[in-house]
């Protein structure tokens, strides 16, 4: 079973790294290159005309793999698989609609607001809603309505309030991933280091599930988690794509992901947590993106309740440009700092396993 993990990302992998060219040449030769702000650093002018959209190429890499992999190994897709796959593609699709309208439609802000929010409702409120079906033989549903942390805890929050958390992770991770989708290879780098911690995850509560507790030394330590070696198998998917495509996206990058990337991956995250019921581990794991959410926050927050700003600029990685940091010396530094988070969430996971056990 383990098998369908490795050709997963390995499939993943390979298609990014002989796809995303194909794609750069067909973006640079239809002219859809990056939109550059120009109260940004100085150094980012040199980026415009990159070809975007690039986030295509993980996305149906990923799908192509989990279903490849399914078909050398001769296991079945699963619900839980399925539904991750889907807020995937359904957030890349509302990213691919915002870009393509700021680039081919000449419209510098893409989708308007009240447009683009309603699209990411309707996926993440589709993505909620049938999370809580398709009840397997144990009577487990993809999600939980309690909420979580490395397992369920007590507090059950209803079907209601659980719609209302799950679209709450999915917007939250969403904008997190965008906004640290500002340098070449940020985004992309720290989110492989989450996959494969997700990786990780799954296997661990494959290995330790409550289906197996007739074999487990204490099954008081197991986890009620529904398909968590698919979600296993996403993850070493999205490892595989991302890294193929970070071959292309580091820097100088020769194409960005794009709101049709960044909204993926962040949807996928939030499917992930919500489906291994990891749901505020994610907040560890993903820290970068949480820390970056936040500095945008402080900065918005600051100007309007005083008139002065924290940051030279904001999202953060911006302010450390404009204090002379090169683009490099960011990113690199950045993804240490994600893969301290992950060593924390994880360690963390670990823990509680062992405390229980």
């Amino acid at each position: 079973m383990m098998k369908q993990i490795l050709f997963s990302g390995v499939i993943g992998l390979f298609l990014t790294l002989i796809g995303t060219p194909l794609l750069i040449k067909l973006l640079a030769r239809k002219g859809y290159g990056q939109y550059i702000r120009d109260d940004g650093p100085r150094e980012h002018a040199s980026k415009r005309g990159t070809p975007t959209m690039g986030g295509i190429a993980f996305i149906f890499a990923t799908i192509a793999a989990y279903f490849l992999s399914k078909v050398i190994t001769g296991y079945a897709p699963t619900y839980s698989g399925l539904l991750v796959l889907g807020l995937m593609a359904g957030m890349g699709l509302v990213g691919f609609l915002d870009d393509y309208i700021k680039i081919v439609k000449r419209r510098s802000l893409g989708l308007r607001a009240k447009a683009k929010m309603a699209g990411q409702l309707i996926v993440g409120i589709a993505f909620a809603v049938l999370s809580l079906q398709f009840a397997d033989g144990r009577n487990q549903t993809p999600a939980s309505t309690k909420l979580s942390f490395i397992t369920d805890f007590g507090w059950t929050i209803g079907p209601v309030l659980f719609v209302v958390w799950a679209l709450f992770m999915i917007l939250a991770m969403s904008n997190g991933v965008n906004l640290t989708d500002g340098l070449d290879g940020l985004a992309t780098g720290a989110s492989v280091l989450v996959f494969g911690a997700y990786t990780f995850i799954g296997v661990w509560q494959f290995q330790e599930s409550c289906a197996n507790s007739m074999t487990l030394t204490n099954p008081n330590a197991c986890y009620e988690v529904r398909d968590p070696l698919d979600l296993a198998v996403i993850a070493s998917a999205l490892m595989g794509s991302c890294l193929g495509f970070l071959w292309w996206n580091t820097s100088p990058a020769k194409i960005f992901m794009g709101d049709t990337g960044s909204l993926a991956l962040g949807g996928v995250l939030a499917g992930l947590a919500i489906c291994s019921r990891t749901e505020l581990l994610i907040a560890i794991l993903g820290g970068l993106f949480v820390l970056i959410t936040m500095s945008v926050v402080i900065q918005v927050g600051s100007f309007r309740l005083t008139g002065k700003r924290v940051f030279r600029m904001a999202p953060l990685q911006h302010h450390f440009e404009l204090k002379g940091w090169s683009e490099v010396l960011v990113v690199v530094r950045f993804w240490i700092i994600q893969g301290i988070c992950v060593i924390v969430g994880l360690g963390l996971f670990y823990a509680g396993w062992a405390a229980d056990k």
